[in-house]
């Protein structure tokens, strides 16, 4: 089973195509290098459109990239739960299983970082759509925090830290523990809300733009962007599960 989010209805707002392709991103398992960039390519199109139309003041400080991400990126996540993850990773349970969960994370996130390092390279000098950012950068670093925030949710499934709430205020409590780099305290009065408010947006923002600011790093020739893109972002998501893991360790059962 996965677990019942909201999810928002598809429609034809750029936003709403941002949110399903990355969703087919992060679902996809095992993806040709050339099908990850041509995603990437119309997750990066597709926020260019939405920028355009949320004009300069909604782009501004990271706004629209929090409302985009937050709204129609989180909600559509497939989260699994401890009998599918299991039964996806030949029966381990514990630490092995979590293991295997970052491990094909940080997989997943040097990929995109490798595809998204040679897109920003090819295109350097193309105008930026976003944030003084070329928009493919943008795309990365939506897609890489949503593999990092569907891996925390996973890996409150292998501890046995069970949030309770409906499938919004989860979701909510997942972005913040990506934000925080911890694990949710389901007992903690007021840790899961459906709606997140001024504080909790501005700490998910911050945590958005300090990502993208790693991803501009890779800005260079075209082997060394996808180098240094895949490299930077496997570290960051092991680094993250460190955190998160030794966390829920504290406060979950023993798995």
């Amino acid at each position: 089973m996965t677990s019942e989010i909201e999810r928002p209805e598809p429609g034809d707002r750029p936003e709403s195509e941002v949110g399903e392709l990355v969703r087919r991103l992060t679902d996809a398992g095992e993806m040709d290098r050339a099908t990850r960039g041509r995603l990437l390519a119309r997750v990066a199109r597709s926020l260019g459109d939405g920028a355009r139309k949320a004009g300069a003041g909604g782009v501004a400080g990271g706004r629209y990239l929090t409302d985009v991400f937050a709204n129609e990126i989180a909600p559509r996540l497939t989260i699994r739960d401890l009998e599918t993850l299991r039964s996806h990773n030949h029966g381990l349970i514990g630490e092995p299983l979590a293991d295997a969960l970052v491990t094909r994370a940080s997989r997943a996130t040097a990929t995109v970082g490798a595809a998204g390092g040679a897109l920003a390279a090819v295109q350097f000098a193309a105008p930026p759509l976003l944030l003084t950012a070329p928009a493919q950068l943008v795309a990365e670093t939506l897609v890489v925090a949503a593999v990092e925030v569907k891996l925390i949710a996973e890996l409150h499934a292998v501890y046995g830290v069970t949030p309770q709430g409906g499938g919004l205020a989860r979701t909510s409590g997942f972005l913040m523990a990506w934000a925080h780099r911890r694990g949710v305290d389901p007992l903690a009065p007021g840790s899961l809300t459906v709606a997140l408010g001024t504080a909790a947006r501005t700490a998910l923002r911050r945590r958005l733009m300090r990502t993208l600011g790693r991803h501009l790093t890779t800005m260079g020739p075209m082997l060394t962007g996808a180098v240094a893109g895949g490299t930077l972002n496997r570290a960051a998501t092991r680094r993250l599960a460190a955190a998160v893991r030794t966390d829920l360790r504290a406060k979950g059962i023993e798995p």
